[in-house]
């Protein structure tokens, strides 16, 4: 009869065993969600303060009262700026701008970052420091001028997109990313009979929807934003974005309130205006950003993965 030492069976396991996290693991989490939540209040809080001047009456803002929370709700100066015909106007042309400026920045950009992926490609190192010389060396603004006024492009659509097309930033993640696909699945691809352009629109864009995600939200904040080169190219007040209207609009209220106004004339404050624009500016961005949110982190880190 053979016997079986119990003390030196093993112990069948249920699963993995958990560690008890250490009191130096637990200092480190409560010490980083104390700076979390102070980078989270610091971030906010601009931002809630401008909604509250927005909403507030002039003299608790000139008083330096308004804090997080609205003194005095008022809508007045909502009113002023939406009741504008022009501002509805300059705010369909700047969706018109960043649409359009956005769409021919994504297919320049995605098309000249995937042929510098090719490590084959001949002359690729004298495109890559073409891109990077842009990015440290300008022709400055004179000449920029003169040059968007000889081709006829003052007034039109195109001295806004054109000009700022490739974010040289923007195009060197792209590339990096595109270098850091496999190289198998473009080689089969290849033999299945695809050329260059199908196989970066069915298989390399559906492999980079984070990445072009993100490069979509660059591009679309930094177009929407844009004002400088509407105000500079552009004459006429039909055709400017709403960034311009509101910075005009910023000005106006400027030197209302450092002259006065007749009697009877409501006359918002600078301050008053600006935290409105800020508020109408900044909204549809805030809007949007929410969808493709998820996408946002993890484009930028395979982005950055390769140099």
């Amino acid at each position: 009869m053979v016997t079986i030492d119990k003390s030196r069976t093993p112990r069948p396991t249920l699963g993995p065993r958990r560690h008890r996290p250490t009191r130096g693991y637990r200092i480190f989490q409560v010490v980083n969600a104390l700076i979390l939540t102070g980078v989270v209040v610091v971030t906010l809080y601009p931002f809630v303060n401008i909604v509250a001047r927005s909403l507030s009456e002039n003299a608790y803002i000139i008083a330096g009262q308004v804090n997080l929370v609205p003194r005095g709700f008022n809508l007045d100066t909502y009113q002023l700026v939406m009741s504008d015909p022009l501002f509805w106007t300059n705010y369909r042309n700047t969706v018109v701008y960043t649409v359009v400026s956005t769409i021919i920045a994504m297919v320049l950009t995605v098309c000249y970052a995937y042929v510098l992926s090719k490590q084959h490609l001949r002359g690729r190192t004298a495109l890559v420091g073409i891109a990077v010389f842009t990015m440290f060396f300008t022709g400055g603004l004179i000449p920029n001028y003169i040059l968007v006024t000889s081709l006829g492009l003052r007034n039109t659509i195109w001295a806004v997109a054109l000009p700022n097309a490739i974010s040289v930033f923007n195009l060197l993640v792209m590339k990096a990313f595109f270098e850091g696909l496999p190289v198998e699945l473009e080689e089969a691809a290849a033999v299945d009979g695809l050329n260059t352009y199908g196989t970066l629109l069915r298989i390399v864009l559906p492999l980079s929807k984070a990445m072009v995600a993100t490069m979509l939200l660059f591009y679309a904040v930094s177009f929407w934003n844009s004002w400088f080169t509407a105000f500079l190219y552009m004459d006429r007040l039909e055709l400017f974005p709403v960034t311009v209207y509101l910075r005009n609009l910023i000005a106006g209220a400027t030197d209302a309130t450092s002259v006065g106004s007749n009697a009877g004339d409501v006359v918002q404050s600078a301050a008053t205006i600006q935290s409105v624009t800020i508020v109408l500016t900044v909204l549809p961005i805030l809007i949007v950003y929410p969808f493709i949110q998820r996408y946002f982190v993890s484009g930028v880190t395979l982005g950055a993965v390769k140099g």
